[in-house]
């Protein structure tokens, strides 16, 4: 994956409003649904996400930034610990003591054999051998990371970690999916570290942070295969918030359609509806559209529509003129509480 920085077309030294602002513009241009001629445009949108998800975390922001982790929030490899020459000839490492670690593949999964070098001769002879002992620094670990490359998902990512290679174990997965996705239920293209594809059935209201197990295509062992556990994060949207199972927006309308009232068309995740706009309507009252928000198990959520009072973008020699004669004709005062 590019860097974060530059899929977001900001600074490394940005302001947390900078990001936040140029991810919101670039989720709304960017967004599938404004898109649904572009093939690439799900992929596209997922990438987005997936920067936002690093630099718009202080935390991982921080961590990548002093390269702790990289560009799909993994922690980096800095090298292994415990060695001392290093690399030997015939497939092994050798430690600081001189014994000679080789590593193979069979039923049992990776084992380890330990030989003797020249400087461990006088303790036990050369040639000796063994299993197990120190020297390596978790060679398992370091198997997970060579079959956790991230394999992208037709918008989404995935990372994968195996947990347990002797035995046959679950293969975890990350994938994250659209909001109108996780509201509705979409199938996803996953590729497995084996490079096997599988289809990912998303079943419709899930959150971030549920699970979805895909039986028996994990890895393979002695007493089986595996499950893959993917764990789902729903992308923020650019224009709602989840609430619960309710759904929030911030609807924007017009200095004259608060004092007159009027219709506006408001978009929800099944398409625009109407809603009347009663005669002077202030900035901040909310309506609620019941049934457009989110589906849950306990019910399915409601729309909830904040109003903004939103002026022209230029300005206009007659509203002013009419603001300073309202000003000086009719003054009132909306802190007077306060």
């Amino acid at each position: 994956m590019r860097d974060p920085y530059e899929v977001l077309g900001v600074d490394r030294k940005a302001s947390a409003a900078d990001i936040k602002s140029a991810y919101r513009r670039l989720a709304k241009k960017l967004h599938p649904d404004a898109n649904k001629n572009d093939p690439k445009a799900a992929a596209r949108f997922a990438e987005l996400n997936a920067a936002h998800e690093i630099v718009g975390d202080e935390d991982k922001r921080k961590a990548y930034d002093r390269g702790e982790i990289d560009a799909e929030g993994k922690p980096k490899f800095h090298g292994f610990e415990g060695f001392g020459a290093g690399a030997q000839p015939g497939g092994g490492f050798a430690g600081g003591d001189g014994n000679f670690e080789t590593f193979s593949f069979g039923p049992e999964g990776f084992t380890r054999t330990t030989r003797r070098g020249r400087a461990g001769a006088a303790g036990g002879g050369a040639g000796g051998g063994g299993t197990g002992g120190g020297g390596f620094g978790g060679f398992e670990d370091i198997l997970r990371e060579a079959f956790s490359g991230a394999a992208a998902g037709r918008g989404g990512r995935a990372r994968f970690e195996g947990e347990d290679f002797g035995t046959g174990s679950d293969v975890h997965a990350e994938m994250t999916v659209t909001l109108p996705e996780a509201a509705k239920g979409t199938t996803r293209r996953l590729q497995l570290p084996t490079g096997k594809e599988i289809d990912v059935k998303i079943p419709s209201g899930i959150t971030s942070g549920q699970h979805v197990r895909v039986r028996g295509q994990g890895m393979p062992g002695q007493s089986g295969t595996g499950d893959v556990l993917i764990t789902v994060t729903v992308a923020p949207h650019h224009l709602f918030t989840l609430d619960g199972a309710d759904l929030k927006l911030d609807l924007p309308i017009t200095l004259y359609e608060a004092a007159l009232g009027g219709k506006v068309r408001v978009p929800t995740l099944d398409g625009h509806v109407e809603l009347t706009i009663p005669a002077w309507t202030n900035s901040g009252r909310t309506f609620r559209l019941r049934g457009k928000g989110f589906p849950s198990k306990a019910r399915h959520g409601d729309l909830l529509a904040t109003v903004r009072i939103v002026l022209p973008d230029d300005s206009d020699a007659d509203l002013d003129a009419l603001m300073k004669k309202w000003k000086a004709d009719k003054p009132y005062d909306p802190r007077k509480d306060m």
